[in-house]
Parts: structure tokens; sequence; C-alpha cells
């Protein structure tokens, strides 16, 4: 099979709550325009590009869509390309979300969500999406704070039936304790690759116990984060890539796949060839050697 060929069911499945999804997804955060996301002078992505990745995504196999309503770009909203590409939804597609942070329509970024606005930013999602409930809403968080307000806000909602399953990004393990202690949490989204730090190394491990999904962002981009993928590729990540014939970017996705069962990954691109090529790490398999060069590398560089 070629990279073209290779569907995302190749990577298995993991739950979300009650949901199940192929362990390679989408990021939608790159899709509304070109160069660095969030830039005020991002050229916006030519939309029917985007809805041709969209789709495409979804024909191989990708049923994990992860978006938000502040991914926008002077043109474009990730929300709504995804409404206009895949609308009305496929049954098994789940489209995970994040409410907190916000920006103004000239892109500025405000202050985080109150409990009150976070609400307005559920149904701000929902108009966008085209849904009358949210599949997964991830609490994103600043700092080390109390969350309980917050996310018991979400809470209410999930009971109210706006949002079926809950998670939360950019946190650590006492929001995880303190969340629960308020409703179930299913993911856990957090940045991780190759040189995290050891503490995010032993979070994933706490969520895998706990049979949560950890869904790891930037985990090809590294350092290089809303800007896009790092080149800053070490020697032994090329000599791999070679021995696979494979790009260094998805020996680096590979090499996150390879943590657990529970990770799920959700690299993103407006480019179908690169889009295919990260679908296609789900069928490749590191050897124990191979894994053990780049465990070193990965607590060498932490």
């Amino acid at each position: 099979m070629t990279s073209q060929t290779i569907t995302a069911a190749a990577s298995g499945t993991w739950k979300l709550g009650d949901l199940t999804v192929n362990r390679i997804g989408f990021g939608a955060m790159r899709l509304p325009q070109h160069g660095e996301a969030f830039a005020a002078d991002a050229v916006p992505r030519d939309r029917d590009q985007a809805i041709r990745v969209l789709r495409r995504a979804v024909e191989l196999g990708v049923n994990h869509i992860d978006t938000a309503a502040f991914y926008f770009s002077s043109l474009r909203c990730a929300n709504e390309l995804i409404n206009q590409a895949l609308a009305p939804y496929p049954d098994d597609l789940v489209i995970t979300t994040k409410v907190g942070p916000g920006r103004a329509p000239s892109g500025q970024w405000l202050p985080h969500a109150t409990p009150e606005q976070l609400r307005g930013q559920v149904e701000e999602n929902l108009r966008q999406l085209g849904r009358d409930h949210l599949d997964v809403v991830n609490l994103r968080i600043v700092g080390t704070d109390s969350i309980a307000e917050r996310f018991g806000a979400l809470a209410e909602l999930r009971e109210a039936g706006l949002i079926r399953h809950l998670g939360l990004s950019n946190i650590r393990p006492h929001h995880l304790a303190e969340a629960q202690t308020i409703a179930p949490v299913v993911c856990v989204q957090n940045m991780y690759g190759i040189g995290a730090s050891p503490e995010q190394k032993e979070f994933m491990g706490i969520c895998g116990e706990q049979c949560i999904a950890f869904v790891p962002f930037y985990s090809i981009a590294g350092t290089g984060r809303t800007a896009g993928a790092t080149t800053d590729h070490s020697p032994e990540v090329h000599a791999i890539a070679r021995a696979h014939g494979v790009s260094a970017a998805q020996i680096r996705l590979a090499w996150t796949l390879h943590q657990g069962p529970h990770v799920l990954t959700i690299p993103g691109t407006g480019d179908l060839d690169h889009l295919a090529q990260n679908v296609a790490v789900g069928s490749l398999r590191l050897s124990v050697e191979e894994r053990t060069v780049l465990d070193r590398l990965h607590h060498d560089t932490a």
C-alpha cells in the first residue's frame, strides 16, 4: 500500500467516553490560513482547498477532528469550513472543540472566559458547526489555579444535553483530579512529543492507568508550535526516517503513537500530500531498537 491508500484505521482505535475513534485524527488549527496560526498577517487559505483536505481526511478514515471557534483567519473559520465540507456529518465522526480562550474579530486574544461566558462559547461552536450538541468539549486553561467553577459550568451544560463528553487541555495532574470530582473526563489534551518534560510523560501514564485518552498537540511541530512542523530533527530521527523511507515528521508522530494505546494524535495540515503522510503513520511500526534510540533522545532533550 502507498501513503495514499493507508487509512486511519491502521492506527487502531480508542474510546472518548462511548465514542470510538481512530487513533490518528485531524487538527484544524492550521486550516484557516497559510503559515503560522493566529498570526495577524496570515494569508487565508483557499476555501476549496481547505474543504478538499477535510473531505479527503474523512475518506482516509479520520473520524476525530479537533477544532475551536478561535481557530480563524481574516476570512476563514475552521468550524464553518468543517460545517461546509462535512455536513450532514457521518454518524461515526467525532468533533472535539475547545473553550476558554477567546479572540476578538480583529484576532486579538481576549481574557479567558469566565464560567458565565463559557455557555456563550459553547453556543458559538454549536452555531458554527451546525450541531444541536457537541461531542467533546475541552476546557483549555492557562495557569495552575482551580478550575472547579469553570469545569462545573461545562458540567451543567453537559447535564442540559448541549455537550456529550468533557475533556481538559493544557492542564496539570491536580486539575484532572479536581475535575473528576465534578464530572467524568474522557481526554486530556497537552503538549507532548520527543523532548517533552518527564512530568508530561508521567502525566500521560496517569491518564493511561485511568483509561483516559491522552491527546498530544504539537507532537510534530515541537518547539515550532503554531508556526508548524519543526525542522530541527536530530541525526537519529533522520536515520530512522531513511530506514523506513518516510519523513522525519512521520517518525516523530509514530513515536508519539507508540507511547500507549490511549494516546491519540491530531496532526493538522492544509496540504493533501501531508495529510496522507500523517494518516499513513498509523501503519508504521518502530522496532524495539528504534524506539530505544528515540526514547533516549527524548530523555536527553527533555
